[in-house]
């Protein structure tokens, strides 16, 4: 099962690179000009880009089964989780919106991400005590991965709205559709992050007592939260739109990655667990 596990994580990343590479080098034809029916490198970089999502699945499947839970109690497993549904956040939006470059940024992303998991040991231990309640940390851990993933896709979305306003480009979507996917993924990513704080909430008063402990990565999240909701606010009430909206959605993910790298910085009550 080890031996899976390996083989399954060095696939998805070598075919997350090569998909990554197959995107540029369509990028490139078609700013060459070159005709979008001989262009077969983005063709082939979606089907490369599944291959790796599946990889990386049975990556977290094998690990999970070894380690007897879900993959998300420390830096490597759930760098390999949030990778994961950055993966599928991005899939799925291709499937609904037909674009090569959120699928690009986003496999890029991811990249990052897993280029990081590699770095780090590889452990499969039991559930510390503070973990014990298994289905809490299922549905903490399950949201989260779903809400970093959402808000990576607003994040690209952002940096892409952003981009196209300097320098327009026929491959990059329309403002307005990057505009309205970044705050549709934000407002998804909301709702899943509010899930992950009040689950949180609970399992804390299971595990230490109290229901908020201003734990730093508590704090952290809270923080994030917060960011989000004031874009939202922002977006209804105030109307925001354009480059405002983006730079909300590009600082707000700056905060997703100081909640998850915090346990470098801060310690506290979460420096066993990555969320």
């Amino acid at each position: 099962m080890q031996q899976l596990e390996i083989i399954a994580f060095v696939t998805s990343l070598v075919s997350l690179q090569i998909a990554v590479v197959l995107y540029i080098w369509g990028f490139i034809s078609a700013t060459l000009g070159k005709r979008p029916s001989d262009n077969n490198a983005s063709r082939f970089a979606m089907p490369v880009l599944l291959l790796s999502w599946l990889a990386l699945t049975i990556t977290l499947i094998a690990h999970a089964i070894q380690a007897g839970h879900i993959p998300a109690t420390d830096m490597f497993e759930f760098s390999m989780s949030f990778g994961w549904g950055i993966l599928t956040v991005i899939l799925v939006f291709r499937w609904w919106h037909k674009n090569d470059m959120i699928s690009a940024a986003g496999a890029l992303v991811t990249l990052a991400m897993l280029v990081y998991a590699f770095t780090l040991p590889v452990q499969h231990q039991p559930l510390p005590p503070a973990l014990s309640q298994t289905w809490l940390l299922n549905l903490h851990v399950s949201c989260a991965i779903i809400a970093y993933g959402l808000f990576a896709l607003g994040f690209v979305c952002g940096v892409l709205y952003l981009t196209r306003r300097r320098f327009a480009a026929p491959i990059v979507p329309a403002p307005q559709i990057l505009d309205r996917l970044g705050y549709r993924s934000a407002l998804a990513g909301f709702c899943f992050m509010t899930i992950v704080i009040v689950v949180g909430s609970a399992w804390a008063e299971i595990a230490w007592g109290s229901y908020w402990s201003w734990d730093p990565k508590e704090t952290a999240a809270l923080v994030t939260w917060l960011i989000y909701g004031g874009y939202l606010i922002m977006r209804l009430a105030l109307k925001w739109r354009d480059s405002p909206s983006a730079w909300f959605l590009v600082i707000g993910f700056l905060a997703v990655l100081v909640t998850f790298f915090g346990n470098y910085f801060f310690g506290g009550l979460h420096s066993y667990a990555a969320t």
